[in-house]
């Protein structure tokens, strides 16, 4: 199992909208990418102001998800919500 994790940092004078990031950006990319869902999480303390996990079955599935149409529409979005840069770790899930 694989997880994407999108982290935003947190950013002097930056904006973030929680609540489209949470009823409308994550759903977006969970039905271009055809998954079941993610996880969402707010910051309360730490360098992060949010973050997303989603699973995919594997490393192939990831990069095809990656690759899909859709995936340009997910990516424009970004600028809906937030103005930080978000920071991308792929993780293999071993526990």
């Amino acid at each position: 199992m694989i997880r994407l994790s999108v982290f935003y940092p947190v950013t002097e004078g930056a904006t973030f909208d929680h609540d489209y990031y949470r009823d409308k950006h994550v759903p977006l990319a969970v039905k271009t990418w055809g998954l079941d869902g993610a996880e969402i999480n707010k910051g309360v303390e730490g360098p992060y102001v949010a973050a997303v996990h989603f699973k995919f079955e594997s490393l192939d599935a990831l990069q095809a998800a990656m690759g899909s149409k859709g995936t340009s529409d997910v990516l424009a979005d970004v600028a809906n919500y937030t103005s930080i840069a978000p920071v991308l770790q792929t993780s293999e899930i071993v526990g």
